[in-house]
């Protein structure tokens, strides 16, 4: 995992919590904290960051994930205005992932695994988002759709009908904007 997934976490951690819980975080699970935005990590090592987090907050780890996604948000839109100012909604937002985000993404971090989402439209007007990844992380991109809907003013009601984690070969999120 590239590190720049790293240092959001540090800020959205510190900003909310301090300096001393991501510490303590680090302490608890052992390790040094000294990510670089282009280095590159072992996957364990979020989920081990993810677990200490659950742990001390007595919290799932995917909700841990989906707050870290949207908490994250407003930092990833500071720093990269251009894939957000395009934009007038989460919904063009998160379609424009795939095509546009991730491209730059890999541009910018060589060897960055993103993960792959495909979409469709019910009748209704739901955005199905189709998540795969070997990486298992759909709690973080659910936060991730939240914070697009902060970001751009909307409330966004996002479901989960199938899931990697419990046994579906890949994720489905169902998104509408309210």
């Amino acid at each position: 995992m590239k590190g720049v997934v790293f240092n959001l976490l540090e800020q959205v951690v510190v900003q909310k919590y301090g300096e001393t819980v991501w510490d303590n975080l680090l302490d608890s699970t052992g390790l040094s904290g000294a990510y670089t935005s282009l280095g590159s990590y072992p996957d364990e090592e979020i989920e081990k960051l993810v677990g200490a987090a659950s742990a001390a907050l007595n919290v799932p780890p995917d909700q841990v994930l989906r707050w870290f996604g949207r908490e994250a948000m407003p930092l990833l839109a500071k720093h990269y205005p251009v894939f957000f100012s395009p934009h007038k909604t989460a919904r063009g937002f998160v379609m424009s992932v795939n095509s546009i985000i991730h491209p730059e993404v890999r541009k910018l971090y060589a060897g960055a695994g993103c993960p792959h989402f495909h979409f469709e439209e019910t009748s209704d007007g739901t955005l199905l988002m189709g998540y795969n990844s070997a990486r298992k992380l759909c709690a973080l991109a659910h936060g991730f759709i939240e914070g697009a809907g902060d970001h751009y003013g909307q409330a966004m009601m996002v479901e989960h009908p199938h899931c990697m984690h419990r046994g579906d070969p890949s994720c489905m999120l169902s998104i509408r904007a309210n």
